[in-house]
């Protein structure tokens, strides 16, 4: 019996008790009740307050209402025991074979147990990273590639039909310093002012000489064009291959300059006169933006007739809604906090409600220690170091598992020797050691010719033992962590479960009564069979949650 089952055997009793007229719900029985886990040992496996919630529309005493709601309770199929406490609580106490039966639950749902329909429907683009392609992606980029990439999975297992989105910054006079310094490498002249260094622009100077050879001979603005578009594809490939490598995953990769080539900006700024949300002054093109909370209003022409990123900006929101996108998802550096604000006011300006169409997620910074000391910079890249490189030096399981699991917003310091290190110190290590563990113990089960019950020869009542049961809790909360990692955009909260499970499942294989295996000579009983049940159980969640954030489930280590 899991949580969601309780919740639909508490509404059943509620439901029972209006229809036999002990209960007044002017409002109707709810839908469901909140099921929780009791902070305190001894207070049975589940917890509701759901007699303080109702008790006054009920016009009654919560204690009253709790006792009302115990007595049929404890007559549901899989209950043993209902207490109530304090001025109303109930402490639910599930019998053997009910809560058992989670573990079969979970074999048979497989790799979709933890999946739900929560937010089914919902259409949700969810943009991370949109960086420049005029350079490696680098550490600035890295923790939003694990935590974009890990929210989008987590949304899309709680049911939303999800797109990741990569916006590409290829209009802008930066793409005309990156043409100039590729050319001026291949030339052999000094760095243009405001161009990019680095060993990576001498690499690009060859590649793009190889690819099109007399490139370089061309007169200067088509010589411009030309590199400009060769060296962007060459470098938009290798981000993309980074990406690949690094386990993060883009469905669609968006061009900033097709917004402008296919007339969407110029038909955003009619859209937004006509909404009444822009005026002239100076000679420039202004969105009233402070109509909506922001501290300024935002220029979206110059007095010059430029252009700005921000006039970009809201062609490219409206686009995505264009495309049917219910809810927008934008993931930012630490130094984006003012573009909360401004996206939040284009939204308005455009129409919506930003509190319904917009979610500006803002991360912060992240340093990498080797030795006690910041991470060097790269040989290659300048003045950074790259994904690629990092990817490298950690591995990409430590590195994304590491960036997971603490909340976007908390600054960040890892040490390459913590995070890489083969011990249960280690938070990767551990969980991925723990979900090997249940692979070698399902392979030494077959191999002493053990399979999984089939049908009645399971016997969840068998799985009787205190931390059996509290194994068997944990797996049951899967769905609901998330449930709860995608509605908050939160998936650090999917590792820290993992760990915890993680731990619960190691202590019961330490512990001498739980042994799955038979031992000497004795043939393998229904008690052995139950607990590899429980060991598939644990290895599929492992497995699962591990998937949810990018990181492998090995079953060898």
């Amino acid at each position: 019996m899991n949580p969601e089952q309780l919740s639909s055997a508490v509404v059943t009793v509620l439901t029972s008790l209006v229809d036999e007229g002990a209960l007044v719900l002017p409002d109707g029985v709810p839908t469901e009740v909140t099921i929780e886990r009791p902070r305190q040992k001894g207070h049975g496996d589940y917890a509701t307050n759901v007699a303080l919630q109702l008790a006054k529309k009920a016009g009654t005493n919560p204690r009253a209402l709790a006792e009302l709601v115990a007595a049929k309770l404890a007559d549901s199929d899989g209950v043993a025991g209902v207490e109530v406490a304090g001025p109303g609580f109930l402490n639910i106490s599930v019998d053997a074979g009910a809560q058992g039966q989670v573990a079969a639950s979970v074999v048979a749902a497989g790799t979709s147990y933890g999946t739900s329909e929560t937010m089914a429907g919902q259409r949700i683009n969810v943009e991370f990273i949109s960086a420049n392609p005029t350079g490696p992606l680098h550490l600035g980029h890295t923790r939003w590639a694990v935590l974009g990439d890990a929210i989008g999975r987590v949304l899309s297992a709680a049911g939303a039909d999800v797109t990741r989105e990569f916006y590409i910054n290829d209009r802008g006079v930066q793409m005309n310093h990156f043409a100039d310094s590729i050319v001026a490498s291949a030339l052999g002249e000094p760095k243009p002012e405001n161009g990019y260094a680095g060993g990576y622009i001498d690499d690009l100077a060859r590649q793009v000489g190889a690819a099109s050879p007399g490139i370089f001979d061309l007169p200067d603005e088509e010589r411009r064009a030309a590199v400009r578009a060769k060296g962007y594809e060459i470098q938009l490939a290798e981000q993309q291959r980074a990406l690949e490598v690094f386990n993060t995953h883009f469905d669609v990769w968006f061009s900033e300059l097709s917004l402008h080539d296919d007339g969407a900006v110029p038909e955003t700024l009619a859209r937004l006169k006509e909404l009444g949300h822009v005026f002239e002054e100076g000679g420039a093109l202004w969105m009233r933006t402070t109509d909506f909370g922001d501290d300024k209003d935002r220029v979206l022409i110059k007095s010059d007739g430029e252009l700005t990123y921000f006039a970009s900006d809201t062609a490219y929101y409206l686009n995505k809604r264009a495309r049917g996108f219910d809810h927008c998802i934008y993931l930012l550096g630490a130094d984006h906090h003012g573009y909360v604000g401004r996206l939040r006011a284009m939204a308005a300006c455009a129409g919506d409600d930003p509190a319904e169409t917009l979610d500006v997620m803002i991360g912060q910074l992240v340093k990498i220690l080797r030795d006690g000391e910041e991470l060097k910079l790269s040989k290659r890249a300048g003045t950074i170091v790259t994904l690629t490189e990092l990817a490298d030096e950690i591995g990409v399981d430590a590195l994304r598992y590491s960036l997971a699991r603490y909340p976007a917003d908390s600054p960040l310091t890892l040490d390459v020797e913590e995070i890489t290190k083969a011990s249960n110190d280690n938070p990767v290590y551990y969980v991925q050691y723990g979900h090997a563990r249940t692979c070698r113990m399902i392979e030494n089960a077959s191999d002493l010719g053990m399979s999984l019950p089939e049908g009645d020869s399971f016997d969840p009542g068998l799985l009787s033992h205190e931390l059996e049961g509290r194994l068997l809790r944990a797996l049951a909360e899967f769905p609901r962590v998330v449930a709860s990692a995608a509605e908050l955009r939160e998936p650090h909260r999917v590792a820290r479960y993992l760990e915890d499970t993680t731990s619960v499942f190691n202590k019961w294989y330490d512990t001498r009564e739980c042994r799955m295996l038979p031992q000497g000579d004795e043939p393998a009983g229904p008690l052995n069979e139950a607990r590899l049940v429980l060991v598939h159980a644990t290895r599929t969640v492992l497995g699962n949650g591990l998937d949810l954030l990018g990181v492998s489930a090995p079953e060898r280590m």
